[in-house]
């Protein structure tokens, strides 16, 4: 076993010592990153286009490179569904890359479109036969880049084929090759050996099919081109929408532990009625159609990961006040001379309470509470949950006896990046001695820091000290019940009807009130919306004066035929802003729908700052384990870690060390 340790925590940590840290305990730590040298960092859009959008670049190499991106951190697969566009399936490219790492082929597509226009390239989908591709626009000329079966096809002087002339070569083909049409038997023989080389001219130019036909995964090959393309009428162009914004920030507070695993327990986000279980779960990189991943620089042992986050509240010495919304009317055993439960009633006239968010940058697949309560004669222990941003709560108990209790919590928070507990506690003598929320979570090993043999450059680094309060509900009805609907975030609505937020009577809005706990930084917005007609489409804007004078957002504008996917980021945001509305106001002459959309509202972490931090690392070498920790000295640093041999990635653990 390797072990390295900096336990010394004397050392200077920013322009805080820890024994001033000890006297004013940080309440949040944010957007804690560690990375490897030999991982992309792909945590939000701008550090995706920090790593994989280089200066000087032309249009095609921007293309390519978003193209590869999807490649590398998703693989073709039943798609993980969280219920909340009117597609159930996970489109956002940051979420699907760090999340899940898996997907269908209308996930790829999305994600081609979304990286596209964030970074300004004009981009659009097609459904095809059997098949969903997305194409970029380069120069003028429409390129398809499909990262689900990983293919495109290269023209003669090296600009890249798009679907329509992709689709009128195979049809030429088939012109002069009538026995060919509708027989994929005839197809797959006469694409071995390198037979696919004598068809059609625009797909001889592929560099991703073997000598055998088969495409890099070997799920797809030629002859699936071949009828997927080939169908000529039955091909149109489609929106994959995504309203995107996701980005992973990991935060922590003293006692909160997040253990993220390069392995899986089975565990995904379609196991409670939301789909099929994924067929990667047990596949290795490497192996069957994962075989690809390797050459794009996927290091991990697998793709889905299961860890965990668990929230051991401190409750003795009084510091779970800084991880805390907020707290009334409640004393910590080290604060007083009373005596009594670690947490107790301060004033027993009146009740006590405390209340705090579990946001999460991974989704919840379970989740516990688990307390020692203490009840004195006639008090009670109320404990409450939101799920949507503290609008409203829901009773999960009364305890009035003392005693160890345990309430599973997976139901009301499955599917789930975040949520609000509310403990309220009366009579004298009433408290909590101990207090745990702990949840299993869902993410790809694809994007963690893994390591290779030999030596691997860490970087360590705490950035904004900012939280996000985000409003990202269904829209559909059906999906009531599997995840938070629009109607539970109280929205103000007028001539707004189901499905899909359609605009009715010619003119129509929806407002969201959204509040933070800490001075508002900026607003995002992310939607996938329909506006046929040019007169079709919605004005978004915010009122952070209760409604008084409104600010442009941004603009959802028609004509968009099958629809059209926007993102849009306000800084101009006033100084003290707690709380905004976000309107949508849309104008129909044919259709306007809203079928997918999302709000962030990034915020300054009223107790934040920088804190030491504790980074585990655990692998196995030649059937041994290792482990490597270190200990954050400042908020931005690196550090080597050495593999005498190549690594089997097990575990990576963050926790506050101070």
């Amino acid at each position: 076993m390797t072990t390295r340790s900096f336990t010394s925590l004397s050392i200077a940590f920013g322009s805080f010592t820890t024994s001033a840290l000890a006297a004013q305990p940080v309440g949040v730590v944010s957007h804690i990153k560690v990375m490897s040298d030999h991982v992309e960092d792909v945590s939000s859009l701008e550090a995706w286009k920090s790593a994989f959008i280089k200066p000087g670049m032309s249009d095609q190499e921007k293309a390519l490179a978003i193209w590869r991106s999807a490649v590398m951190f998703r693989h073709q697969d039943v798609p993980p569904r969280e219920f909340i566009s009117n597609e159930p399936d996970v489109h956002d490219p940051i979420k699907s890359f760090n999340v899940y790492g898996y997907g269908q082929c209308c996930c790829a597509s999305a994600h081609i479109e979304a990286l596209s226009r964030y970074i300004g390239l004009e981009s659009r989908g097609w459904a095809i036969t059997g098949h969903s591709v997305p194409e970029v626009n380069v120069g003028g000329h429409w390129c398809m880049l499909d990262a689900s079966l990983i293919n495109y096809f290269p023209r003669p002087d090296g600009s890249i084929a798009g679907v329509e002339e992709i689709s009128r070569s195979i049809t030429d083909w088939y012109g002069a090759h009538p026995g060919y049409r509708g027989d994929n038997d005839k197809l797959y023989h006469f694409m071995l050996g390198e037979g696919w080389k004598r068809g059609p001219a625009v797909l001889t130019g592929s560099r991703f099919y073997d000598q055998n036909g088969w495409l890099p995964a070997a799920t797809h090959g030629w002859n699936s081109s071949m009828t997927e393309f080939g169908s000529g009428p039955k091909n149109f162009v489609y929106e994959y929408g995504s309203a995107v914004g996701y980005e992973v920030n990991v935060q922590l507070r003293q006692g909160e532990r997040l253990t993220r695993n390069w392995f899986n327990k089975g565990l995904h986000v379609n196991q409670e009625g939301g789909g099929e279980r994924p067929g990667l779960l047990n596949k290795s990189i490497g192996d069957e159609d994962l075989r690809y991943s390797p050459r794009f620089g996927d290091i991990a042992p697998g793709r889905v990961g299961n860890g965990t986050l668990e929230y051991d509240v401190p409750l003795a010495g009084g510091t779970f006040r800084g991880g805390m919304l907020e707290v009334d009317n409640l004393s910590a055993s080290g604060e007083d001379s009373a005596g009594g439960p670690a947490v107790h009633v301060k004033d027993t006239s009146k009740a006590g309470h405390f209340s705090f968010r579990m946001p999460s940058s991974y989704v919840y697949l379970s989740g516990a509470l688990d307390a020692k309560a203490v009840v004195g004669d006639g008090g009670a222990i109320v404990i409450e949950l939101s799920d949507n941003n503290g609008l409203d709560w829901k009773p999960l108990t009364r305890i009035t006896v003392s005693g160890a209790q345990h309430i599973d919590l997976k139901t009301l928070v499955y599917r789930r990046y975040d949520y609000r507990l509310r403990l309220t506690l009366e009579g004298k003598g009433t408290g909590l001695d101990a207090l745990r929320v702990s949840h299993d979570i869902q993410h790809s090993q694809r994007p963690l820091p893994a390591l290779a043999q030999g030596s691997n450059h860490i970087k360590f680094s705490e950035g904004a000290e900012e939280g996000t309060i985000t409003i990202n509900p269904a829209t559909q009805p059906e999906w009531k019940g599997k995840n938070a609907y629009y109607t539970d975030f109280h929205p103000d609505l007028r001539n707004i009807a189901d499905p899909n937020l359609r605009v009715q009577n010619g003119a129509g809005d929806i407002t969201f009130p959204i509040q933070t706990p800490g001075d508002i930084t900026r607003l995002r917005v992310g939607a996938h919306y329909r506006a046929r007609d040019a007169r079709d489409g919605w004005k978004i804007e915010t009122s952070f004066d209760g409604g008084k004078r409104w600010t442009s957002i941004g603009a959802l504008e028609g004509p968009t035929g099958i629809g059209s996917s926007r993102y849009f980021v306000l800084t101009d945001v006033p100084t003290g802003a707690r709380s905004a509305k976000v309107r949508f106001s849309g104008v129909e002459r044919n259709t306007t729908t809203l079928m997918d959309l999302r709000i962030d509202a990034d915020y300054q972490e009223p107790r934040r700052g920088t804190a030491p931090v504790k980074i585990t690392y655990v692998w196995d070498e030649m059937g041994q384990k290792h482990t490597d920790v270190h200990v954050s000295s400042t908020s931005d640093e690196a550090y080597d870690i050495h593999c005498g041999s190549k690594p089997l990635m097990k575990s990576i653990i963050l926790e506050r060390a101070d």
